[in-house]
């Protein structure tokens, strides 16, 4: 039977959190036929091992369902640095846990834009009187200019179908976040995200109503 390897590994090197995020873009292959996914192993790439650990875990359990037992990383994966794994180790737990489904996000960019926001005049009565006027207006003719800084991460996700000669892309999709602040709003959000997007798109079933 071909087994099905589901890959999003997250890299939240720089990433801190998020206050909005979207998908911006998401292709499916026009020729996956949908199968059932049994055994899903849940992978973040991090040099964050902590973060990782935490991508993994909230992945795994928003994937978790009946008829659908999910692995994060974590718990099989033997990685004390921040280093890749060994192929040949991964393939091998892979089959030693007989996974049919392993999920990889990966950091495209991040970037900080400072933008400036004018000030904005004051709106001041009407003086008929001119020294009342000029001595009311002038220092307040307006508000002082601020700056806002802006942060957006960027991440990649990726669906793979494993067969024995190789393996076949099923999924893309790329993900914004704006303004992170902090590393949980990340994971929450971006995990949310990739779900719901394979459960739309019929790669994994969706819970049943209880």
């Amino acid at each position: 039977m071909k087994q099905i390897l589901l890959i999003t590994a997250l890299l939240l090197n720089a990433a801190t959190g998020h206050s909005s995020i979207k998908l911006k873009e998401s292709w499916k292959n026009p020729t996956y036929s949908p199968r059932p996914l049994k055994t899903i192993l849940a992978l973040g790439m991090s040099n964050n091992l902590e973060r990782r650990a935490d991508f993994e875990v909230a992945l795994a359990n928003k994937m978790a369902r009946p008829g659908i037992t999910t692995i994060a990383g974590t718990d099989i994966l033997l990685r004390p640095t921040a280093g890749p794994i060994d192929m040949v180790y991964l393939k091998e737990q892979i089959a030693a846990y007989n996974i049919d489904a392993v999920v990889v996000c990966r950091l495209i960019k991040e970037k900080t834009r400072v933008r400036e926001v004018p000030g904005e005049p004051y709106l001041l009565p009407y003086y008929t009187d001119f020294y009342g006027y000029y001595e009311a207006v002038y220092p307040v003719v307006y508000s002082p200019d601020y700056l806002i800084v802006e942060k957006m991460v960027q991440v990649e996700s990726n669906v793979y179908a494993v067969t024995p000669t190789g393996s076949t892309l099923i999924w893309t999709g790329t993900s914004d976040s704006f303004d992170p602040s902090s590393a949980h709003k990340v994971i929450s959000g971006l995990v949310e995200l990739v779900v719901n997007e394979l459960e739309k798109l019929e790669i994994i079933a969706k819970p049943s109503a209880k």
